[in-house]
């Protein structure tokens, strides 16, 4: 049997480029000169029967920032942390109970920079066993799983905007049954499957 991680690897061997959430709004100007806080979310991999499964939570309601959004487990890196990827796997351990130990890394994508000033490492990981995910109270409000094979193919995802500070904003979407990913989320899954592209 082939292995279903071999286009995920082959992927992370090609060439990508950084991105950003203002890809699709290049009338946006940028200050120089300006700090970016590093951060890393895990893009977590899990086989299953029918193929690979790609983690999300659903961020609480009641958070201040992104209420309610779908998102990677992952974070700003923190003092401790000697690396992007370090901090993604303690988020993960975090948000969602995955033990590091039961996380392979593959590899990562360029880094990603959020309006919320955060330059994002996506850290692509293989889930080594099934694990029992626990909710982080008050900051995750689900946690759960869609084929991987759905946000692989850019056919999958579409443009829409909305106004953001007084001004139109477009950002990529590529929502699966209830879940509506959409945003940083949205772009960085876009830049992964531009690289699974044959």
């Amino acid at each position: 049997m082939s292995d279903p991680f071999a286009p995920v690897l082959a992927a992370l061997a090609r060439p990508g480029r950084p991105s950003s959430d203002y890809d699709l709004n290049p009338d946006v100007v940028l200050p120089e000169g300006r700090k970016l806080r590093p951060a890393g979310v895990l893009v977590a991999l899990e086989e299953h029967e029918a193929g690979l499964r790609l983690w999300l939570t659903k961020r609480s309601s009641h958070l201040r920032h992104h209420p309610g959004q779908i998102a990677f487990p992952g974070g700003k890196v923190e003092s401790g942390d000697p690396s992007a990827a370090m901090a993604a796997l303690r988020e993960a351990r975090e948000e969602i109970a995955l033990p590091p130990e039961n996380v392979e890394i593959l590899g990562t994508l360029d880094p990603h920079e959020t309006v919320t000033g955060f330059l994002v490492t996506p850290v692509i990981a293989r889930v080594a066993r099934p694990f029992v995910p626990q909710a982080e109270p008050g900051e995750v409000e689900e946690i759960f799983t869609v084929p991987f094979a759905h946000v692989a193919n850019p056919a999958h995802f579409r443009i829409e905007k909305r106004r953001w500070r007084g001004t139109w904003r477009s950002y990529y979407v590529a929502p699966f049954g209830p879940y509506y990913i959409w945003g940083a989320t949205a772009r960085i899954l876009r830049a992964l499957s531009d690289r699974m592209a044959p």
